[in-house]
Formats: C-alpha cells, sequence, structure tokens
C-alpha cells in the first residue's frame, strides 16, 4: 500500500513539473487568431426592402353612371387587350342607338324619294324640251302663212301663245329640278346630322362596356356587382371598376438606408428575392434612384412633412427585373441587393483583422473597426487621420524565432461581406493577426504571439 502511495505522488510531482515548466515557457505569449492574405473577387452590396410593383398599371373607371349589370373577369386573373372585363346597364344608350339607326333609315328613304322627285323633274323637262321644239316648227310655219296672208289672225296669235307657254314650261321646269336638287341635298346634309348623333349614341353605348387597354392582370376590385357607379366631376374622381397591371415589365420598389444611397447608381446589377417566391433569384438592375429622402417612419417625404424630428430616412430605388415570372404578383414583399461596387483578384483582408490606433506610439490602446467598415460600403478608400491610424497586426519571426506582431498601416478600399481591400500597406501572402476582439483591442506592439488553433468563430454580419 506505501509502495503504491509513493508511486501516485511521484506521478503527481512530474505532472506538476510539467504544468510548470509549460505554464513558464508560455508566460508573456499571447494567443491569437491569425490568416494569411489573398487575392480574391470582392463586390460591396447593399440591401433594400420593399414590394413588386408593375411599371404601368391602370384604373379602369367608370365613363357612364348607372348599375354594374356583369363582371366577366375576377381578382387575380389575366385578361387580354380589348377584352371585355364589365358591363353597366345601357337600356337608355341602346334605346337611343336604336332609334337614332331608325331614323337613318327614314333620313335614307326620304333621299331616295327626293332623288326620284329629281329624275321626275328631268323626264318632264325633257318631255317640255321637246314639246317647246314643236311649238317653235309651229310657230314659225305661222309667221311664214300669216306673212302670206293665208292665215288668219286669231290663229296666228293661238300659234305664238302655244309657242310662249312652251317656253313658260321649260322655266318651271327646270325650277322644279332646281328644287328637287336642293330637297335632296338638305336631306343629305340632315342625314349627315342623323349619323354624327348616332357616332354619339354608339360612343355612349360603348362606354358601358369596360375594355382592357392592355394584356395584364386584375390586381383590385374594389366594386361589387350590382352596385352603382358614377363618373367624376370637376375635381372629383370617379368610381373604379378594377386596377389593371402590366406584368410584361415589373420593378422591385425598395428603401435604401441614406447611408448607401450615395453608391447607387443606374444601370447597378441586383439580385432580387421575393418572400412568397423561396430559393429563387431574379436578376435585374437599377432603373431610378430617388431623390427625396423618406422618413422610415410614415414613408413621407422630408419636403411633405411638416415635423421637425431627426429619425432615420430611406431613398426609394426602383429595380427593373430582367426576366420577370408569371408567378410574380403586385405587392409581394422582396429584397434587393444592389452591387455597388465589383473588383476582381484584389488583396483583401478579414474586416475584422482591421484596427484602429488612437495616436501613432507603438503598443497605444486599439480599437477593433469591424463595424465602421462594414458600415461603409462606399467602394471609396478610407483614409485614416493623424490620430486614427488603421492597420492590422503583422506576424514576424525576431531573431530568435519567436513571432512578434508589429502594427502596420493600411489604406484600403471597397467593402465586401466579410472582408476588405488593401490598396497599400501588406502585400499577399502577409500572415496578420484576425483575433480574438478582446486580444486585438488589448494587444501590444512587438508582442510575444501564439498562435491559437482552435477553430476561430464566426465574424460578425456586415450591413454591406
Amino acid at each position: 500500500m506505501k509502495k503504491i502511495l509513493l508511486i501516485v505522488l511521484a506521478i503527481l510531482v512530474a505532472a506538476g513539473l510539467v504544468t510548470f515548466m509549460v505554464v513558464k515557457q508560455q508566460s508573456g505569449y499571447t494567443k491569437v487568431l491569425t490568416a494569411k492574405i489573398v487575392r480574391q473577387d470582392l463586390s460591396t452590396v447593399i440591401s433594400g426592402t420593399g414590394q413588386i410593383k408593375p411599371t404601368t398599371y391602370v384604373n379602369v373607371g367608370a365613363n357612364v353612371m348607372g348599375r354594374v349589370t356583369h363582371f366577366y373577369v375576377k381578382e387575380g386573373d389575366s385578361v387580354k387587350k380589348g377584352q371585355t372585363v364589365a358591363t353597366i346597364e345601357n337600356v337608355q344608350q341602346t334605346a337611343n342607338v336604336n332609334g337614332q339607326q331608325a331614323a337613318i333609315a327614314a333620313a335614307k328613304t326620304d333621299i331616295n324619294s327626293y332623288i326620284a322627285a329629281e329624275k321626275t323633274a328631268e323626264a318632264n323637262m325633257e318631255r317640255a324640251k321637246a314639246d317647246l321644239e314643236q311649238k317653235k316648227l309651229d310657230w314659225d310655219r305661222a309667221q311664214g302663212l300669216y306673212k302670206a296672208g293665208i292665215m288668219a289672225k286669231q290663229d296666228f296669235d293661238s300659234k305664238k301663245a302655244a309657242y310662249d307657254t312652251a317656253v313658260a314650261t321649260i322655266a318651271q321646269m327646270q325650277a322644279s329640278i332646281g328644287q328637287a336638287k336642293a330637297q335632296t341635298e338638305s336631306q343629305r346634309a340632315h342625314l349627315q346630322t342623323q349619323v354624327a348623333t348616332l357616332r354619339a349614341n354608339e360612343d355612349m353605348l360603348n362606354k358601358t362596356i369596360a375594355v382592357a387597354p392592355f394584356d395584364g392582370i386584375v390586381t383590385n376590385m374594389p366594386v361589387k356587382e350590382g352596385e352603382t357607379v358614377v363618373t367624376g366631376i370637376q375635381n372629383t374622381a370617379g368610381s373604379t371598376l378594377m386596377t389593371l397591371a402590366d406584368m410584361s415589365v415589373i420593378t422591385a420598389e425598395v428603401k435604401v438606408d441614406e447611408t448607401d444611397i450615395v453608391n447607387v447608381k443606374l444601370g447597378q446589377p441586383a439580385e432580387v428575392t421575393v418572400d412568397a417566391i423561396p430559393n429563387k433569384v431574379f436578376k435585374g438592375h437599377v432603373t431610378l434612384v430617388g431623390d427625396q429622402a423618406l422618413l422610415r417612419s410614415t414613408g413621407v417625404a422630408t419636403s411633405q412633412s411638416t415635423t421637425g424630428t431627426e429619425e432615420a430616412k430611406d431613398f426609394k430605388v426602383v429595380v427593373t427585373l430582367d426576366q420577370p415570372d408569371e408567378t410574380l404578383r403586385p405587392g409581394l414583399s422582396t429584397t434587393a441587393k444592389i452591387t455597388t461596387a465589383h473588383k476582381a483578384n484584389v488583396i483583401s483582408l478579414p474586416i475584422q483583422a482591421l484596427t484602429i490606433k488612437p495616436d501613432d506610439k507603438a503598443g497605444a490602446p486599439n480599437s477593433n473597426v469591424q463595424a465602421a467598415s462594414s458600415s461603409s460600403g462606399s467602394g471609396s478608400s478610407s483614409s485614416p487621420s493623424l490620430q486614427d491610424q488603421q492597420g492590422v497586426y503583422v506576424l514576424s519571426k525576431d531573431k530568435q524565432g519567436k513571432l512578434r506582431a508589429h502594427f502596420v498601416l493600411v489604406k484600403t478600399g471597397i467593402t465586401g461581406a466579410t472582408d476588405i481591400e488593401v490598396l497599400s500597406g501588406i502585400k499577399e501572402g502577409d500572415e496578420i493577426v484576425t483575433g480574438p476582439y478582446k486580444t486585438l483591442r488589448g494587444l501590444k506592439e512587438n508582442a510575444l504571439i501564439k498562435k491559437d488553433t482552435a477553430k476561430p468563430l464566426a465574424p460578425p454580419s456586415s450591413n454591406s
């Protein structure tokens, strides 16, 4: 038993000696996480949330007052241009059209009768001309006989009177023809008036039939079948039968934070996701960048707000989808990720490795600038001031072969999701300290370093 106790005691002493040697050996070392500088493609991406909206939509309103007799579509239906979508009661309009059509038919009959009267007058004229020719021959003959003394004065006067009557008849027939033609032209003018009135009545009848102005989808139907609709007067809007949206060109209208809007430009690529359609990404590009700041709490433009409170603001950005899907519907919630900057094969470092030294003295307290860097996303290089020098701790071996950390100033460029571009200060292959966060804050210049082989924690998410 005593022998066993001695063996256990010897083991404990040996373990204590080993522990003491290890602690002594590691005293003065700082355990850190490290990474090597590499080249990669970087993109600055900003996000905005909003909803799907069609580029073109129209409210199909009531053009006449009356009761809705029938709807031929329902909300969500697809319609074609010219398709009848609703009808309004049209008893009066139909009666007006039918009555006018009958009046036109009667006017055409009257015109035909006047044309026939013209033909009759012209035939009478021809008969009168023949009679005049005969009377003129009789009159000429009577003059010769009367001069020869072989015709009585009475007969001579009778021939002359017959000739004068025939001449007067010709004048009368000419007047009859002119009168008949004038009556025909007058009736034709009346017919044109009747036709114009018919067009007006047909227009009023057509206004009781609502048709789709373009191919689209019915997105809203505020009126029910059987309800009475009215037309707009002066500044008062009329009843809306339904809203049609042209879904051939679809946009995502999103709000972008004021700190990011300065980097958004027309034509920049974007990826749009829709909450209702998971696991699908729609490609698009920026087609509109709003110039009015919107209050985040109300969505009202600051120029229209009557309050002077300071609060976060957003700007409207419209992303047009390159290949819209028929499953998309107006109003669906969406998120757009807009790439505001992109560089290929650039030197980069993890954002969490970037630190700021309040002054240029070695070993001065540091602060991690991961949050500031990740929120900038500006795509432009940051320029540290004399009092705030940004840089990283680079590892190098001293003469004894021990790893030491040295603070090196760096100039940065665009910011990606987890990495930031390096413009100057370090080169590819350099090994830098990336964490932990608390260790970086207190790390001293020329500190002895020991690499931590534990799996590093994932860096905090970036808003870029």
